[in-house]
């Protein structure tokens, strides 16, 4: 598989020659002169359609982007993630998180414990023994469970969540909790996730140590030595920004119960089978890749902002902020080389239509171009008619010379649409495995190890030291 830099390939330096010809382009004038661009700049796959027309692209783009993922290895290297191969270098071990959601072809040790987790899922929900669940994790082991359970919970259990080692968090999360009626879930795959086992001390501190306790990690031993009476599997080749489909999105299972968790399975799994599959010109994640590569390296956009069109998905793009920038936010490629090309972009975003109210101020007027993926949720004709006339009004601007210069808005301001046939858990599963897939195909083209996070590490080493002088 090539480990070169991307910009010994061929198509990437035509694509800088190529990008020559998009400095003085004008989206509006493209959309105007082209009626038919709307209905072919759109890929499909199962339950949703990518509409790319407002992006700053043509066919030749097209071409040398799809060129480009050809001479880097894509298909090689997406056969490699799928089979289980060790694609994180780094740590020398796949990055399978597909196989969490591949169901009757799941590995036996991913079935059963899949089986586990339903079975304890339906009998807390059945049983009411506990009436809330705490959950003690962060990052992946926060964000992912959280989503589901923010999108999608039915109020059959209570469950609430603690990443912060601020007490507030811990304090609000247990606020009128029984000890006898609350059940805690440690989610660590080491156990030694310094906020997450500081939460869990405080627990046991202050509802005592009869607590209930489960734990979802991969060092059983010090789950057992710390209480756990159940205790739910974490395998390594799982990284926690993408362990939301294993035990480590329990309390989210819990939340929304088992048969909204196996729809999210298997929207996932719609994906990935589209994502096998589909050739790179039609393949909706290698293709939103693609275009962000094209944004950053040919078109210098240095952020990129997520807008969901409803507000079961409002957290979102605080998950995808993970899912992005902890993958792909490196600056040495797969060879311990520095790098001389830009990788991932900062992300952000909020739900439509707050933020129409907030930052899009600066998407629509700032000195900067910030591409953005507006997601049309089909929630209402109002909703998906707001995020229509925000992406209009980027690409197109307004000029009238009527107008005043503080009332001008410049237009050309590229973005994709994503849209969702309904909002259900399986669309879910769908449009987190498409960012997922997105996140991989970008850290293939840019040489990167998309699933090691080194970064997390020096400051939480820096924060131990301290505390130890004191």
């Amino acid at each position: 598989m090539n480990t070169a830099p991307p910009t010994e390939c061929a198509a990437w330096r035509k694509l800088e020659a190529h990008a020559e010809s998009w400095r003085g382009a004008k989206l509006a004038e493209l959309l105007e002169a082209d009626p038919a661009r709307a209905r072919n700049f759109v890929v499909t796959a199962p339950g949703l359609r990518l509409e790319y027309a407002r992006q700053a692209v043509g066919g030749l783009t097209l071409k040398l982007l799809a060129q480009l993922a050809a001479e880097r290895g894509f298909d090689q290297w997406r056969a490699a993630l799928l089979a289980g191969q060790p694609v994180n270098s780094t740590e020398h071990r796949p990055a399978w998180h597909t196989a969490l959601r591949a169901g009757e072809a799941a590995p036996q040790e991913v079935q059963s414990n899949l089986r586990k987790m339903l079975e304890l899922c339906n009998a807390l929900r059945q049983e009411k023994q506990f009436r809330r669940i705490v959950n003690l994790g962060t990052g992946g082991s926060d964000l992912g469970p959280r989503l589901l359970a923010d999108a999608f919970g039915d109020g059959t259990l209570e469950v609430r969540f603690v990443a912060n080692i601020d007490p507030v968090e811990l304090e609000r999360a247990l606020a009128g909790a029984e000890p006898e009626t609350t059940l805690i879930v440690v989610v660590s795959k080491t156990f030694t996730t310094q906020e997450t086992l500081f939460n869990a001390n405080k627990v046991k501190e202050l509802l005592g140590e009869k607590t209930e306790l489960y734990a979802v990690t991969a060092n059983v031993e010090a789950a057992r030595k710390f209480g756990a009476r159940e205790i739910l599997p974490m395998w390594d080749w799982v990284g926690g920004r993408f362990s939301v489909w294993s035990a480590a999105g329990f309390a989210g299972l819990c939340a929304i119960g088992a048969a909204a968790f196996e729809e999210i399975l298997a929207g996932a799994r719609d994906i990935d089978a589209h994502f096998a599959a589909a050739p790179v010109e039609d393949n909706v994640p290698a293709l939103m890749a693609l275009l962000g590569v094209w944004n950053v390296n040919f078109l210098g956009a240095r952020a990129h902002a997520v807008l969901p069109y409803a507000h079961r998905l409002r957290l979102l793009p605080a998950y995808l902020q993970q899912l992005e920038m902890e993958s792909n936010g490196k600056s040495v490629d797969r060879e311990g080389r520095a790098l001389a090309y830009a990788t991932c972009p900062v992300l952000f975003g909020a739900e439509g239509t707050p933020s129409q109210h907030s930052f899009l101020q600066l998407l629509h007027q700032g000195t900067q171009a910030v591409p953005a993926d507006f997601i049309d949720c089909a929630v209402s004709e109002a909703l998906s008619a707001n995020a229509r006339a925000q992406a209009d009004a980027l690409a197109h601007g307004t000029q009238d010379p009527a107008l005043p210069p503080h009332r001008r808005h410049p237009g050309h301001r590229p973005s994709s649409t994503i849209r969702l046939d309904r909002l259900d858990p399986r669309a879910l599963g769908r449009l987190l495995a498409l960012y997922e897939h997105k996140v991989f195909t970008q850290g293939v083209i840019w040489n990167i190890n998309s699933f090691d996070q080194w970064g997390v590490e020096l400051g939480k080493a820096l924060a131990r030291q301290i505390l130890d002088r004191r």
